[in-house]
């Protein structure tokens, strides 16, 4: 049996006349940090639309953890083990920064929940739930900023709030839209460091514009033109790679 964690065959996604993602073919092994990467408008984006459900493909299948989940909705993916944090935080931010993990971490153990606790249980007294809320607040290292509401985290934070919620609800796949997007260098060495931490033993598919970044951190990096796959390889190939120093690296020298 196939290891792959994560399949796409001849996935595609068209606009009118325009093909943003173009008969993808992907195998993401268990365990893998796979970078997607590519020029402005490649199709990245759009790729993880449709790996999440957020748009359905013109064209092509999806399978996640053996099971087919193309034509799934962005919630039945997460509760099949896929999750995705997004390129513009989202969070909540009339929330307090635990009440925003905790509603992540309800949503994961609602199928856990007898009828009369999902309709009249006070969430104080889900043990379970409050449980793994206080695991990932500790974790993500926002424990001592859990009562504070989530609009007054610095950027930084508000990223690590993020991908605290993916965290809450289990995946066993991770999606990772620019993690690092708009931080400094201090703030981008602490969100990686949270992402091989506490995301060391999931399968994670990254997105990031930091061609430094991605050739350190990567298993494999998957190149991306046009909405077509240039190339798929270790670092070490992709970046030897001609068609993708033609279309992307721009010479890039480790």
């Amino acid at each position: 049996m196939s290891d792959d964690v994560l399949r796409t065959e001849g996935l595609t996604r068209r606009f009118g006349d325009v093909a943003a993602v173009d008969g993808v073919d992907l195998a993401v092994p268990r365990g893998e940090f796979r970078s997607v990467i590519g020029p402005n408008g490649a199709g990245k984006t759009t790729l993880f639309d449709l790996l999440s459900g957020a748009i359905a493909p013109t064209a092509g299948t999806i399978t996640a953890l053996g099971e087919e989940i193309t034509a799934l909705d962005p919630a039945e993916r997460v509760e099949r083990g896929l999750a995705r944090s997004f390129q513009i935080t989202s969070v909540f931010d009339g929330l307090s920064v635990r009440e925003n993990v905790r509603l992540a971490a309800q949503a994961a153990t609602f199928g856990e929940l007898s009828r009369a606790e999902r309709w009249f249980a006070d969430t104080d007294s889900l043990e379970t739930v409050n449980r793994r809320t206080g695991t990932v607040l500790d974790r993500i290292g926002l424990a001592e900023r859990a009562d504070a509401r989530a609009s007054t985290l610095a950027y930084g934070d508000r990223r690590r709030l993020e991908i605290g919620l993916v965290l809450a609800v289990d995946p066993e796949i991770v999606l990772l839209d620019e993690p690092t997007a708009g931080m400094s260098g201090e703030e981008t060495a602490r969100t990686i460091e949270l992402v091989e931490d506490v995301l060391a033993e999931k399968t994670l598919l990254l997105v990031e514009h930091d061609i430094d970044l991605v050739m350190r951190l990567s298993d494999r990096i998957t190149v991306l033109n046009r909405g077509e796959v240039v190339a798929t390889g270790s670092p070490e190939a992709i970046a030897s790679n001609r068609a993708v120093r033609e279309v992307y690296l721009g010479g890039y020298d480790r």
